[in-house]
């Protein structure tokens, strides 16, 4: 005779409990190997030389001939002072394109820096109705994704918004007190992307981007938010900065929960560390800020993405390695131009 066993447990908690042995299927994507090089036409037309050895050589060029495969670029609406505007990003994202970089699109729906601490609304919609708001978020996302697609420089990647953990288009889309107006303003950026592409041509896909790379309960809120809302998107993007979103260990621990709880690609859009004295002169570093210490965390932080579950580590970007003028300590290169060692990180995954 067969026993049958009663089961006291809730049914979602038996779901739950049989969702925990499931594998996660691995994702055959390409690994993004990147850096946000959207200052680097600037310098280069300003007639800053990048070089190599000491021999000058194309800024895109090395970043190519080191396994990079892949280059973000940031556009703002109408920008006073920095050069990131429409015609600018096109006309380096198409050169990129040319080269065999896939190119990532960094929406900042602002005239300036938009980041957790700041989230301007462009001067042009300033006094704008929420309605009519999302309606410019829409048209403007659609309208530049065509310019950018009728000049040969699709992006394959899109990003709505920069670093959005606090929202966007403050005070319309600030967050938490304002998060339906957050939804609407994000999906009309995601429907303005999808609009661009004519009938049959797959649509680049779509990452959200938030500045949390070591905090597995902040990712959780904001992430389990997005999916209360039903938006879409494919991947997550992540900032990580030692100095602001923690160690390599809580940055391995939110990798693994990120991929075994939203089961998406996640790549770290925004990585940085310093080849000189900058942000630890007053503490203990993880790595020594020196050239030699830059690139060892690279390749420490690298290694991390990669042993996400499920091949979920889908890439990794350096943010700003080719800058000029107000040079960063994160930068690749020196202030003669010379690239420095960081540049060889993944030479051993990418050379045969």
């Amino acid at each position: 005779m067969q026993r049958i066993i009663k089961c006291s447990l809730p049914l979602r908690t038996l779901l739950i409990i049989m969702s925990l042995f499931i594998p996660i299927k691995a994702a055959t994507q390409e690994y993004a190997i990147g850096a946000d090089l959207s200052f680097l036409k600037s310098a280069e037309d300003q007639g800053f030389v990048f070089r190599e050895n000491g021999s000058p050589k194309d800024g895109l060029t090395i970043f190519r001939d080191h396994g990079y495969n892949w280059i973000r670029l940031r556009l703002f609406h109408t920008p006073a002072r920095l050069p990131n505007n429409l015609g600018y990003t096109i006309a380096l994202a198409r050169k990129a394109k040319e080269m065999g970089f896939k190119f990532l699109l960094d929406y900042h729906y602002s005239d300036t820096w938009a980041d957790p601490g700041k989230q301007y609304t462009p001067a042009a919609w300033e006094k704008m109705s929420h309605r009519e708001l999302t309606e410019a978020v829409y048209e403007y996302t659609r309208s530049t994704m065509a310019a950018f697609r009728e000049a040969g420089a699709m992006p394959d990647m899109v990003q709505p918004g920069n670093e959005v953990i606090n929202g966007m288009m403050w005070p319309d889309g600030k967050l938490p007190e304002n998060w339906d107006n957050f939804a609407d303003l994000l999906k009309s950026g995601i429907r303005g992307v999808y609009a661009s592409c004519p009938e049959g041509v797959t649509p680049p896909k779509i990452m959200i981007h938030i500045d949390q790379g070591g905090n597995i309960e902040k990712t959780r809120y904001f992430f389990d938010k997005i999916k209360s809302y039903n938006i879409d998107y494919d991947v997550i993007g992540q900032s990580y900065y030692p100095w602001w979103h923690g160690t390599l260990l809580e940055l391995r621990a939110n990798m693994i929960f990120m991929a075994e709880t939203y089961r998406k690609p996640v790549i770290l859009v925004e990585v940085a560390y310093c080849s000189e004295p900058a942000e630890y002169k007053n503490r203990a570093a993880p790595f020594a800020e020196s050239p030699d210490g830059q690139k060892e965390f690279l390749d420490e932080v690298n290694r991390i993405v990669l042993a996400t579950p499920g091949n979920m580590g889908a890439g990794i970007f350096w943010w700003e390695p080719a800058t000029y003028g107000g040079r960063s300590a994160r930068d690749y290169f020196d202030e003669a131009g010379n690239v420095l060692p960081v540049i060889t990180v993944f030479d051993k995954f990418t050379r045969k």
